[in-house]
């Protein structure tokens, strides 16, 4: 079995992906980084975060050689849902769990994101955002993932926003879509780990760094949050978000 953790960008994606691999982890799951180099698959996962990135047939494909063998472990990807994916859960060999954000506030945090990597010296993903526009076209891209894996069945889709804000009940959904039993004190010590607060401690995973919600509304002018509605507008509405 593969659970595999997706998320839009800056969505709180690691913060989600390092609670489900914890808990697989207690539950008898094997180690994915274990996992991609003993089946050599350095090609199509990422050494820190095991990322598969696209969902294609071949990448699922060897990551699929170990599952068959019985071996358990967890994933992460940004990517959409492909036939492949679909094919993949349908059989019982993937499981999905799929976290979104505001795209708003996701797009904020994914350009100063990349502006904190530049003047550290360091750049990422999102350091080739260069201004608004580029920004603003890059999260469209998400948007329209978000609107791909919401007509998928059998995934558990989650918020950052209700993560963040009723993490007990998420949580809780979460454990039941993955067979977990709650009552388990192993799996009380992972849930309490990465309790939203912890961050303010220093806890490795959470991946914050203002995490607020809505702060785009501070930092964006009232022409740009108008460009967003109206790009987003119809999405925004059906992800609950105010407009």
């Amino acid at each position: 079995m593969i659970v595999l953790s997706v998320g839009m960008p800056r969505a709180g994606s690691g913060w989600h992906y390092n609670i489900i691999h914890d808990l697989m982890d207690a539950a008898g799951y094997d180690d994915a980084r274990e996992i991609r180099e003993k089946f050599r698959l350095q090609n199509i996962l990422t050494e820190v975060n095991v990322n598969i990135g696209v969902l294609s047939l071949r990448r699922l494909g060897m990551v699929s050689i170990p599952a068959l063998m019985g071996r358990d472990f967890v994933l992460k990807a940004h990517a959409g849902p492909t036939t492949w994916s679909r094919t993949l859960a349908t059989l019982g060999l993937l499981r999905i769990v799929y976290i979104y954000r505001d795209p708003r506030d996701a797009m904020l945090s994914a350009y100063e994101y990349g502006q904190r990597s530049i003047e550290k010296g360091r750049p990422n993903f999102f350091s080739r955002l260069k201004n608004f526009d580029e920004t603003l076209s890059f999260m469209a891209d998400y948007v329209k993932i978000w609107e791909d894996w919401m007509r998928e069945k059998n995934i558990l889709i989650t918020s950052y926003e209700a993560l963040l804000t009723d993490y007990d009940t998420e949580i809780n959904h979460l454990l039941s879509y993955l067979g977990v039993d709650v009552s388990e004190e192993k799996y009380q010590k992972v849930i309490e780990e990465y309790r939203p607060g912890k961050a303010d401690t220093g806890q490795q995973g959470l991946h914050f760094f203002k995490g607020k919600i809505g702060r785009y509304k501070e930092a964006y002018t009232n022409d740009q949050q108008a460009q967003i509605q109206e790009r987003f507008g119809t999405s925004l509405k059906k992800m609950g978000y105010e407009v």
